[in-house]
């Protein structure tokens, strides 16, 4: 599965034993992340909303067996408050948002109250924790301003975002900051920026490869909004083992960056068009797509990162590129849709890339 061997993986001897609470191990990249935790002998305590009906990752994997699973609304403060104080963590892994654009757009409260006071909350509870080693908080490679130029954003770029979710997000790097240069002087409290993630497991609306499963499974056709739009395609194996690599360097390394892009090399872009031509031909069902171009879209027409930082100061890279990463998602689909055991099938990646098997 794993085709390059440029990028460093995480010490298990780090994070064996490690406290940790994730935030959002009921949404797609967090219960990856809360198995892959598990695989390296950390002790996950995870909360979340409960996943959202149908499909999902983390019922079809049983994530719930690799952490002690809470199901919170990170605006509830004082709950979430109990479950820091309870857990007492040393690593703090925050995923949890509403993270679709287009319901952003719909509801810019909820994203709003999830994204920063969510965070917020989070922070606050905290503030005064003993042995605390890293916080770290994604956010978005939409948080910069985009203008429209097609350029790979570097960390020190303008934030920025003209729909809720970007906007939202950029308010949390911000959020971020002067919560650290107030309350977190001795301990690191980070940003990290990712892509567009793809991989085995997301059922989430209005993102391209989940539509594309969809219509192989319905037979009704995709339809591409933006078909010439680019994207920063990337496998959430390689997302997370940057996740994790750059907590592993907050918590050993003094001096290191507290802002990080997450992002495939702009070579590997690919457009929205090519993507799913891409995916349904991996799938056996190129007929399925259809092209209504919507005009006035709040997303941008490009959007790139350069992972230039990440790569010096992680000895991190993509090993899944382009094609690569194309197919390991299609085998995942494929293997789901052909009712096979998908957590044993998602463990087996975890440790395939890891170098466990």
């Amino acid at each position: 599965m794993v085709t390059q061997a440029a990028s460093k993986v995480p010490d298990p001897a780090f994070w064996q034993g490690k406290r940790v609470l994730l935030t959002g191990h009921t949404g797609f990249k967090g219960a990856w992340c809360a198995m892959w935790l598990r695989a390296l002998g950390a002790n996950v305590t995870a909360l979340a909303l409960p996943p959202e009906n149908g499909d999902n990752l983390f019922a079809l994997a049983g994530v719930e067996s690799d952490c002690d699973s809470h199901f919170v609304d990170l605006r509830d403060g004082e709950r979430v408050r109990e479950i820091v104080e309870k857990s007492r963590p040393q690593i703090v892994l925050h995923l949890a948002a509403q993270a679709l654009v287009r319901r952003s757009v719909r509801d810019p409260v909820t994203t709003w109250q999830s994204n920063v006071v969510g965070t917020l909350n989070l922070l606050q509870a905290l503030r005064d924790l003993k042995d605390l080693e890293v916080v770290l908080v994604v956010t978005s490679d939409k948080v910069y301003a985009n203008d429209g130029q097609g350029r790979a954003f570097s960390e020190g770029d303008q934030l920025g975002g003209k729909d809720p979710y970007s906007a939202s997000k950029a308010a949390c790097e911000i959020l971020v900051r002067s919560m650290r240069e107030t309350y977190f002087r001795d301990t690191p409290v980070a940003t990290v920026r990712g892509g567009n993630v793809i991989g085995g497991g997301d059922f989430s609306e209005d993102r391209l490869a989940p539509d594309c499963v969809r219509a192989v499974c319905s037979g009704m056709p995709v339809i591409l909004r933006q078909p010439r739009a680019t994207r920063p395609w990337q496998h959430v194996l390689d997302c997370l083992c940057g996740y994790l690599l750059y907590a592993q360097a907050l918590a050993t390394r003094p001096s290191m960056p507290l802002a990080m892009n997450i992002g495939p090399e702009s070579a590997h872009d690919l457009p929205v068009l090519t993507f799913a031509e891409m995916l349904l031909m991996e799938m056996r069902r190129p007929d399925l797509l259809l092209i209504e171009e919507e005009k006035g879209s709040v997303e941008a027409p490009r959007l790139a990162l350069n992972p230039a930082l990440a790569r010096e100061t992680l000895g991190w890279a993509d090993r899944l590129v382009g094609a690569e990463a194309i197919t390991a998602t299609a085998r995942w689909y494929n293997a789901w849709n052909a009712a096979a055991d998908v957590a044993t099938l998602t463990r087996r990646e975890i440790a395939a890339y890891q170098g466990l098997e």
